[in-house]
C-alpha cells in the first residue's frame, strides 16, 4: 500500500483526539442531537432483532463465558447482565446481524453498532445521564465517520470499514464517558487503530465473521479508553503515520477528511436509515427496480433481464456473492434482493426468511447483472445513485433511477417509521413482546431528559 497522499504540519490524529474529548451537549445543534436520537432508537430495534441468531447467541456464549454472568450492562438477546466490556461485545453482535443498522454512506460505515453498543454498556456501568450518553454517541459517530472518509475507497476494497474504523469510534464514545483529556483520547486512538480488523474474505463462504468484526471493535475500542484512562499509551500518529493505518490498508487516503469541517460539518446527521434489510449497495438498485415495476404495473413474471448500473464497491462486495448458501449471505446477493423485491415490494427479514431459496427468487436472481456504471461511480460514496434497465418478457426495454434511495436523509424515515421499524424487528426475532418494545421505546425517545442509564429491557421476558 502507498502512503497518505497529503501532509501535515500538525498531527490531524491529535485534533480529531481533542474534539471527541473536548465535546459538550451544546456545541451540538439541535438538529444534530434529534438524529443522533433518531439513530439511537434505530439501533436498538437492530440489536433486538439480532435475538435467536445462531452467530450472536454463539458469541452471546462466549461473552458470558469469560465475563461475570452479571453486572451492570445489560446484554439483550438473552436478557442477562455482564461487565461493560463483554456486554457490548455481545450486543455489538446482535445489532449488525439482520443488516439494518445504520450507514453514512461518504464512509461506508455503519456508526450505531459500534458506537451505541459500548457507549450504552458503558453508562450503564457509570449511571451517566442520558444527555452524557448522547453526547458521547455524537463524539463516536464524528470520528468512526472521519475515519472511513480517510481510509478511502481502497481500504473498502479488502476491509470491512465498521471493523476498522469502529475501534476507533468505540474508543472514542467510550473515552468520552469515561472524562479522558485530549492527550489521554490520543492514546485511546492509539490503541484502538492498532487493534483495527476485519476481512471481507468471509462472504465467499458465507462465514459469521461480521458478526465478530462489530464486537471485537466495540471491546477494542472500550478496552483502549478504560486503558488510557489509566495512562496506558498508544501510538500518536496512529491514523497518518508512516507505520499507521492508513500506511497499511489505503492507497488513497486524505488526512484532510480526518479534520476537514471539524465542528461545522456534522457527519452525523448524514447518516442513512436501512429500508431493505440487505447490504447497503443493493438497495438503490432495489429502490430504482421498485419504481419502475410501480410505474409500468409490472410483477416479477414480466421480468426478463435486469441490468443494474452499479460502482465498484458494489461489485467488489456482491460480486462473489453467486449462490447464497444463508439467509445472511443472500443479503450481499444483488439478485437475491432485487428478486424479492420485485416479488413482496420490500426485502425484509420475513421474506428473506421465508423466500430466498424460492425457485421464484432464484430464477430471477440468475437474470440480474451488475455492471460498472462511470456516472454511479463517479458519484460513490458521496451519493449513492440507483440505476436499473429493466428488460421486459413482451420485448419492452425500462430505465429507473433513483437519486436518494429511502432511508438517505434527503428521503428518510420519520420517526413513526423508526418506531414501526423497532416493533417490527422485535416482532420478527422475538426478542421482546409487543407490550415490552413499545414501553422500551417510548423510553428511548426521552433519553436526553434521563438523569442516569438504567435498564432498557426487565431482566427476564
Amino acid at each position: 500500500m502507498n502512503a497518505i497522499s497529503t501532509t501535515v504540519t500538525s498531527s490531524a490524529t491529535a485534533t480529531l483526539a481533542a474534539f471527541a474529548a473536548n465535546l459538550k451537549t451544546a456545541d451540538i445543534p439541535e438538529h444534530v442531537l434529534r438524529k443522533i436520537e433518531d439513530l439511537w432508537v434505530d439501533w436498538f430495534g437492530s440489536a433486538i432483532a439480532g435475538h435467536g441468531s445462531r452467530p450472536v447467541e454463539t458469541l452471546t456464549k462466549f461473552a458470558l463465558s469469560m465475563g461475570p454472568t452479571s453486572g451492570p450492562s445489560e446484554v439483550f438477546t438473552n436478557r442477562s447482565t455482564s461487565s461493560p466490556y463483554w456486554a457490548a461485545m455481545a450486543n455489538a453482535a446482535a445489532s449488525h446481524v439482520a443488516e439494518q443498522d445504520d450507514v453514512h454512506n461518504g464512509s461506508v460505515f455503519h456508526p450505531a453498532t459500534v458506537v451505541f453498543s459500548p457507549a450504552l454498556a458503558v453508562a450503564q456501568a457509570l449511571g451517566a445521564t442520558g444527555a452524557q450518553l448522547i453526547t458521547a454517541a455524537v463524539a463516536g459517530y464524528e470520528v468512526g465517520i472521519r475515519v472511513g472518509e480517510f481510509l478511502g475507497r481502497s481500504h473498502y476494497r479488502v476491509f470491512h470499514t465498521t471493523g476498522t474504523a469502529g475501534t476507533l469510534a468505540a474508543a472514542a464514545a467510550v473515552g468520552h464517558l469515561l472524562g479522558l483529556n485530549a492527550t489521554q483520547m490520543q492514546h485511546a486512538f492509539g490503541s484502538a487503530g492498532t487493534q483495527s480488523a476485519g476481512l471481507w474474505e468471509f462472504l465467499r463462504t458465507a462465514a459469521d465473521s461480521k458478526q465478530l468484526h462489530t464486537a471485537h471493535a466495540a471491546g477494542a475500542g472500550l478496552m483502549a479508553a478504560y486503558l488510557a484512562k489509566d495512562n496506558f499509551t498508544g501510538a500518536a500518529q496512529i491514523l497518518e503515520g508512516p507505520q499507521g493505518m492508513a500506511a497499511g490498508m489505503s492507497s488513497d487516503a486524505d488526512v484532510r477528511k480526518l479534520t476537514d469541517g471539524l465542528g461545522n460539518r456534522w457527519a452525523t446527521a448524514e447518516t442513512s436509515f436501512k429500508y431493505h434489510a440487505s447490504c447497503r449497495h443493493t438497495h438503490p438498485a432495489a429502490d430504482a427496480l421498485l419504481k419502475v415495476m410501480q410505474d409500468h404495473q409490472l410483477q416479477i413474471a414480466d421480468l426478463a433481464r435486469v441490468v443494474t448500473h452499479v460502482h465498484q464497491g458494489a461489485i467488489d462486495v456482491l460480486g462473489p456473492v453467486t449462490h447464497p448458501s444463508t439467509v445472511h449471505q443472500s443479503k450481499f446477493s444483488m439478485g437475491t434482493v432485487l428478486a424479492l423485491v420485485a416479488r413482496f415490494e420490500h426485502a425484509g427479514l420475513s421474506e428473506f426468511d421465508q423466500h430466498f431459496k424460492d425457485d421464484i427468487t432464484q430464477a430471477l436472481r440468475g437474470k440480474v447483472e451488475m455492471v460498472l456504471d462511470d456516472e454511479v461511480d463517479t458519484a460513490y460514496p458521496q451519493r449513492w445513485i440507483g440505476k436499473v434497465t429493466v428488460y421486459t418478457v413482451d420485448g419492452r426495454v425500462l430505465n429507473g433511477r433513483v437519486d436518494e434511495p429511502k432511508g438517505d436523509p434527503g428521503n428518510t424515515l420519520s420517526r413513526d417509521e423508526i418506531t414501526a421499524k423497532a416493533l417490527r424487528l422485535a416482532a420478527h426475532s422475538g426478542g421482546a413482546t409487543p407490550d415490552e418494545m413499545a414501553a422500551a421505546v417510548a423510553q428511548l425517545w426521552q433519553v436526553m431528559q434521563w438523569p442516569s442509564v438504567q435498564r432498557v429491557l426487565p431482566l427476564h421476558a
